[in-house]
């Protein structure tokens, strides 16, 4: 991996591939059947992402990598994706992975990261790797999709029953730690650098806040302090959590290594 963009390209595949496919297992067991048409279309739009990106990767690394050996033939530590994102769809206290989904942490997780990646997909537009600007430029449509999905059903849950409010705000008080992940010190960001681009500027982090402060005060939500641990998957060091996901990603491909998808 000689190509300094390389880390950025497959930070950004990791992510979008590894929340798609949490938002896939929304598929057939959302609330309503609109939300799970819904959330199956972000999943194909996360997916599409990470497949762009991996493809762009794979030609910068040459002969013997592909779009698919970057995302079935890849153990954990080798993804570089935000922690939170391979997070189980249930909250803290929940006794296992298995356990029931919660829609409220779904779209507080959504609403996070769909705000971080507008920024982010903004300033990729103008980046001098022709490719991933074209990528970012199609992304970013999605995005602002995803985002006001997540935040309109965020005020909902917020401004609703007095049990929608608590599932939202304990979801929230779950997940806002994790997001000390998008403003510390980042292992892509020399590659960020070498096509013109700071993703976790003073400015981004601003523009962040300013999007999860409107929507908590529409939703009637409490922001959480955001300290503890801070969470270091860009740097490949995963929580328990991403070697399930992968297991059950990755299981066909591995079974049938030379097959022709």
């Amino acid at each position: 991996m000689t190509a300094p963009v390389l880390p950025l390209l497959l930070h950004l595949a990791d992510n979008a591939l590894i929340l798609g496919q949490r938002n896939a297992e929304w598929c057939g067991h959302a609330p309503v059947l609109e939300e799970d048409i819904a959330l199956a279309n972000h999943s194909l739009d996360l997916i599409g992402q990470a497949r762009l990106l991996y493809q762009h990767a794979a030609s910068l690394m040459g002969e013997g990598h592909s779009e698919d050996s970057l995302a079935y033939f890849r153990d954990a530590p080798a993804f570089r994706n935000f922690t939170l994102l391979e997070l189980p769809q249930h909250g803290p206290l929940a006794p296992s992975g298995s356990s029931e989904r919660d829609f409220a942490t779904t779209l507080v997780r959504n609403a996070l990261y769909s705000a971080w990646a507008l920024g982010m997909w903004s300033s990729l537009v103008q980046c001098s790797d022709t490719q991933l600007a074209a990528i970012a430029a199609k992304a970013i449509k999605e995005t602002r999709y995803h985002w006001q999905h997540a935040h309109d059903w965020v005020v909902r849950l917020g401004d609703g029953t007095a049990e929608s409010q608590q599932r939202a705000q304990t979801a929230l008080n779950h997940l806002m730690p994790y997001t000390q992940e998008f403003w510390a010190a980042l292992a892509h960001a020399p590659a960020a650098h070498s096509v013109g681009v700071q993703l976790s500027s003073t400015q981004a982090q601003t523009q962040w806040n300013g999007l999860i402060d409107n929507m908590l005060e529409q939703a009637g939500l409490q922001r959480p302090a955001i300290t503890g641990f801070v969470p270091t998957g860009n740097h490949g060091i995963h929580s328990e959590h991403l070697s399930y996901v992968l297991g059950e990603m990755q299981s066909l491909a591995r079974a049938h290594p030379h097959a022709v998808w």
